[in-house]
């Protein structure tokens, strides 16, 4: 058995989320509010929808 052992290094004081998919890292960002989700094909992350919310607080546009 071939011995593939990959490793990467995070920085655990920082939020955020990790993706890995084919030996590769992705690191997804904090919002500062909204959602992420994680779509799956064939046990594979295929994409990631992100939305945003915005509180509303009295303004005339957003």
């Amino acid at each position: 058995m071939k011995d593939n052992n990959m490793t990467a290094e995070i920085d655990l004081m920082e939020n955020a989320f990790y993706i890995v998919k084919d030996g590769l890292l992705t690191k997804v960002t904090a919002k500062q509010y909204g959602q992420d989700v994680v779509v799956w094909k064939n046990g594979k992350v295929l994409d990631v929808d992100r939305s945003e919310r915005i509180r509303l607080e009295g303004q005339e546009v957003i």
